[in-house]
């Protein structure tokens, strides 16, 4: 059984800490069993190994998130990268049609499907295995893992089951979208259960779905091909169409930590970063990333998160409403990791006649660097601390703490840090946030440095 992982979305729900480039999954907002930091990837991707899923496991995801799968997973984890964001369907058409035609997978092989972002004990993933199993022994198309409902949620869609079948599978009967209370209630009598995502097939399966709507089945032809693919989810493409699907249900704990209200309850400590809250403040959290103290007095089920991108206040029951809000903020992120470290935007001007500048905080973890090919823009970089090299006009110069370099537009060159750095950046010149934007799409600063400097 070969593992496909869907790693996507567009960090507007967990607000202001998650964004375009560091979405919810990488927010290392959980605690593991050694009591240390992890996000929800890396929660996953531990409990996969603990089954023995890691080995056949591969990764579908955008451009802009590979660096940061590699940083948190390792820089060998296996990754299928959309030319462009989609919707699901893409993504898993992509991921096995790069199974079928790049890794020569047979088309009896069994594909099990999941987003990276459960937060499940670890007996949900040997309940992924039994999908396998069902598919064989009920001759079915599509296998799918249904959650047993704790509540009449509005938030999922459900699957109502019908007749039992071999093992503890069951014919599914239809699918229904997320339902108000009142149908909810309805259909947990009818012992209907949430849609986690999760579902396997035989990889044939999907190629013959690909042949006859006539999209390319190997792979460089499919990344041309792609622009042109419905941005429609495979729920809607073909798990709602599929009349040979079977359901086996899922008892455990399931939770999808979408909203801050849900993230903080699984959250082990009240405060993440510098903050107080006063002892009679019930139910609330501070999760904070800025360089200044938050307090919470006299308030109750609140939320306060605040990053470079902003601040959100919110009590937790509210907290599912901020995508709605903050989709006309265009500036952001002001604050990115990578391989070497992580950026932020200190401060940020456009003058009258257009002229603008910018101030960013770069973090050099100790070995990391940074390639910077010719940028139409002037540059002051001033070493903060630490200390490591510079590379430019093939000139080597060693750097510490207090050294200042002014770069000119359209020069290339090389940092390294031999210690943990920090340095200052102040640029001038046109479209300086524009171009901040789009460095995961080039060579830039988002690239590992494979030269002969490094």
């Amino acid at each position: 059984m070969r593992i496909v992982l869907l790693s996507g979305g567009s960090g507007k729900r967990l607000w202001p800490l998650s964004n375009d480039a560091r979405s919810k999954q990488f927010l290392k907002v959980l605690k593991n069993g050694q009591g240390d930091m992890e996000s929800m990837v890396q929660r996953v991707w531990r409990q996969l190994k603990k089954v023995n899923l890691t080995s056949d496991a591969i990764i579908s995801t955008s451009q802009s998130q590979v660096e940061m799968l590699r940083t948190q997973l390792g820089a060998d984890i296996p990754v299928v990268v959309e030319p462009e964001r989609k919707d699901t369907f893409p993504a898993i058409a992509l991921a096995a049609v790069y199974l079928y035609s790049m890794e020569n997978c047979s088309l009896d092989e069994v594909i099990g499907v999941l987003p990276v972002d459960p937060f499940v004990e670890d007996h949900f993933f040997e309940a992924i295995k039994e999908l396998e199993e069902g598919l064989h022994k009920n001759g079915a198309d599509l296998a799918l893992l249904g959650v047993t409902p704790t509540y009449p949620s509005e938030k999922y869609g459900y699957i109502l089951p019908g007749n039992r079948l071999a093992g503890d599978f069951m014919k599914v009967s239809k699918f229904c979208e997320k339902p108000n209370e009142i149908a909810a209630r309805k259909l947990i009598l009818q012992h209907a259960l949430w849609n986690c995502g999760v579902f396997s097939f035989r990889l044939g399966y999907v190629i013959q779905l690909l042949k006859e709507k006539n999209i390319p089945v190997q792979y460089d032809d499919l990344l041309e091909y792609y622009n042109q693919l419905p941005s429609n989810s495979f729920d809607y493409e073909v798990v709602e169409r599929e009349k040979n699907s079977i359901v086996i249900p899922y008892a455990g704990y399931w939770k999808d930590l979408g909203t801050w209200s849900t993230l903080t309850d699984e959250m082990k400590t009240p405060v993440i970063g510098d903050g107080v809250i006063s002892n009679d403040v019930m139910k609330s959290c501070i999760v904070n990333e800025l360089d200044i103290p938050i307090i919470l007095i006299g308030v109750e089920d609140i939320v306060v998160a605040a990053s470079p991108d902003g601040v959100l206040v919110t009590d937790k029951k509210s907290s599912h409403k901020i995508k709605e809000y903050v989709s006309h903020f265009q500036e952001g992120p002001m604050y990115e990791e990578y391989w070497w470290g992580w950026s932020r935007v200190l401060e940020y001007s456009k003058g009258e006649k257009g002229e603008e500048t910018l101030v960013e905080k770069i973090h050099l973890t100790e070995g990391g660097n940074i390639n910077r090919m010719g940028r139409g823009n002037k540059e002051v970089w001033t070493v903060t601390e630490g200390e490591g090299t510079l590379i430019w006009n093939d000139e080597f110069s060693e750097v510490c703490t207090g050294t200042t370099v002014t770069i000119p537009a359209g020069e290339t060159y090389f940092w390294k840090a031999r210690s943990r750095m920090e340095l200052i950046i102040i640029h001038t010149g046109e479209e300086l946030m524009t171009k901040r934007q789009n460095r995961k799409s080039g060579l830039s600063l988002s690239e590992p440095v494979y030269s002969k400097y490094s």
